[in-house]
């Protein structure tokens, strides 16, 4: 036990020396802010003015697209999007509207055109648009994914359209803009025994951001301790090591002494977050905000315990990986596939937060392996039942400690074996021999 310990101290202090240790556990939260922020600020300056032509054929829709500024207004401030030019032509009475729109469409794609007569877009509403309604409005682009542009005009087509049908029946403007305001919909979260939860956006985001901390870390140790073991393994100073305590011991210390350093980083992590998001608390609270009923209290208790389970996985199937190759190349050949494996929840995080109760949910966070981070998605955004928690947390411990049998069963036996990579029978007989 103290040979172990020692081992433990000794590369927890090796690794929390580093200076690239000090400089990511300062530096990684203000990177991790700004993958999420720079591309929104990007976004918002990137996307600059539209300039469209909107060819009426029903000739009523002026004082619709003529408000489209103030509109427009409304929209940036809400939702970061561009501004809007909008130039309006009255088709009203003309036999083709799209032949009305052919001097519009040459607009766009005229390639010695002026960047002010250039046009990004056209819509082109049909003259029967307000007695039909199987009608299609057909809207031109230079780019097929301008789908922010495309439902504005959309969206003020329609309101428009909607108001001229209300007032051909006998009501008013002013009561037409009544009948189609939209009702804002509040998200609340009905738990088992009935209780209102709110905030389940900012719980979400919140806990989008926790679960990326699952990821980073253990990957990065993981990578950390694999390679630490071969390069052992190679310098010949494992066969020193082994002399004066089982390979047990070694391996169990290096795997703890590196998973104590990455917990020790995101402890640091969490506790510069809790600092920022007290000050924004109190200035929120300042502003008459309560910032706190959007954050579950149990929601970092659910990231403590499984982030630790789910590291401590990651880290044992690196460890793996170091005990079976002999080289970097091979290592990080054989971990590639299995790396891509683990981030499946992931990959599947929209399904999984979407339908938390449904069978492939519950399945992935009682599964071993991806049964840490799929069963705290479950706690985010649902009230999954305590016993599934319970199972999750004991598949999860009893899959640590048969990844730390076989981790050191295999580097028990690999720990003197050089040249080439085992093969899977070869490392069957190594688990059955040792």
């Amino acid at each position: 036990m103290n040979k172990m310990l020692a081992v433990l101290k000794r590369e927890y202090l090796a690794g929390v020396r580093k200076k690239m240790f000090i400089v990511m556990t300062l530096i990684f939260p203000l990177f991790l802010g700004g993958v999420f922020y720079i591309p929104i600020i990007m976004m918002s300056k990137g996307l600059g003015e539209k300039t469209v032509a909107v060819v009426d054929g029903t000739g009523v829709l002026q004082e619709t697209y003529a408000k489209s500024d103030d509109i427009s207004k409304a929209i940036d401030d809400r939702e970061a999007s561009s501004s809007m030019h909008i130039e309006y032509i009255d088709a009203k009475g003309k036999a083709d509207v799209d032949a009305a729109a052919k001097p519009s469409l040459d607009r766009m794609t005229e390639t010695g055109a002026r960047d002010k007569s250039k046009l990004d877009a056209v819509l082109v509403v049909p003259a029967k648009a307000l007695d039909s309604s199987d009608v299609e409005v057909k809207f031109y682009s230079r780019s097929a994914a301008d789908i922010i542009t495309q439902e504005r005009l959309a969206s003020m087509t329609n309101r428009g359209i909607h108001a001229h049908r209300l007032a051909e029946r006998g009501i008013n403007a002013d009561e037409a803009t009544k009948i189609l305001a939209s009702a804002k919909v509040k998200s609340v979260q009905l738990s088992k025994s009935g209780e209102e939860k709110k905030g389940g956006g900012g719980n979400l985001i919140a806990g989008l951001l926790l679960t990326g901390l699952f990821m980073f870390p253990s990957f990065i140790y993981g990578l950390e301790i694999m390679r630490g073991i071969i390069q052992e393994k190679n310098d010949r100073v494992v066969e020193v090591l082994i002399s004066s305590m089982t390979p047990k011991q070694l391996l169990t210390g290096k795997i703890l002494g590196t998973a104590l350093i990455g917990l020790t980083q995101v402890t640091a992590w969490l506790l510069m977050a809790s600092v920022a998001a007290g000050f924004l608390g109190a200035a929120a609270s300042e502003a008459g905000m309560n910032l706190v009923r959007f954050l579950h209290p149990m929601m970092f208790v659910y990231f403590a315990i499984f982030f630790i389970l789910a590291y401590l996985t990651y880290v044992c199937i690196y460890a793996i990986a170091g005990a079976s190759c002999n080289s970097d190349k091979e290592a990080q050949q054989l971990i590639a596939p299995i790396s891509m494996l683990m981030m499946l929840p992931w990959f599947l995080v929209g399904v999984l937060i979407t339908n938390p109760d449904s069978s492939l949910a519950v399945a992935f966070s009682l599964a071993p392996i991806f049964g840490p981070m799929t069963m705290f998605l479950r706690t985010l955004v649902a009230d999954p039942p305590l016993w599934h928690i319970a199972v999750s947390v004991a598949v999860s411990i009893v899959t640590i400690t048969l990844f730390f049998r076989v981790t050191a069963k295999i580097f028990r036996v690999g720990i003197l074996a050089y040249g080439k990579r085992p093969t899977i029978p070869e490392l069957w007989r190594w688990l059955k021999l040792a």
